[in-house]
């Protein structure tokens, strides 16, 4: 392909010894797009180098995709955080006041900021179910400690109590076999469990 520039005072003279044919030709392949392929076999014009593509850069490695569902805490939970572990160990203690079956003590905090520990049990009974939530409620209270939010009844079969660091679920045995809860937080350390 062949520029030819309309004649102008203002345009740069060629170097002295450099044909002007020569020139124009340089002048025309910096102006293509021709001029950022790959060298062909044909030598480049005298005085010019022909450029060359830029290196492709290096492939970075991805980082594994992150586990789906909650969102995984950016720094480690605080080594001597014990006042969770305190209301987690009393809220066993409480449930188990209440006759709450296979009950369960998790650390989840090295997987979530959702809480620091989880605690599951179950009971026999819509009756019973309801009682292990009121103990565990009426309990807490006596120390000093509320629950944040209670969801679920005794006819559901599941009912949920939010410590704030502490999440405990209170099932009865088919729904807790159905959702199973440890194996899905089976990353989770199993901090306590009474049977």
């Amino acid at each position: 392909m062949s520029i030819d520039p309309a004649p102008d005072s203002t345009q740069d003279e060629p170097e002295p010894g450099v044909d002007r044919v020569e020139a124009e030709a340089a002048m025309a392949e910096v102006a293509t797009p021709e001029a950022f392929e790959a060298p062909t076999s044909s030598p480049a014009p005298a005085g010019r180098a022909r450029r060359s593509p830029p290196a492709p850069r290096p492939a970075t490695p991805r980082k594994a995709a992150p586990r789906a569902g909650l969102p995984a805490r950016a720094t480690p939970p605080p080594e001597t955080d014990q006042v969770p572990l305190d209301l987690a160990r009393r809220i066993v203690e409480l449930a188990e006041d209440k006759k709450a079956a296979d009950i369960v003590l998790l650390e989840i905090a090295p997987l979530t900021t959702v809480a620091d520990y989880l605690v599951i049990c179950s009971g026999g009974s819509e009756r019973q179910l309801d009682a292990i939530a009121d103990g565990i409620t009426e309990g807490l209270k006596a120390d000093g400690f509320r629950i944040l939010a209670r969801e679920g009844a005794p006819d559901s079969h599941w009912i949920l109590l939010d410590a704030g660091a502490v999440v405990v679920h209170v099932f009865a045995p088919p729904e807790r076999d159905f959702y199973t809860l440890e194996r899905l937080w089976a990353d989770a350390k199993t901090v306590l469990r009474v049977q």
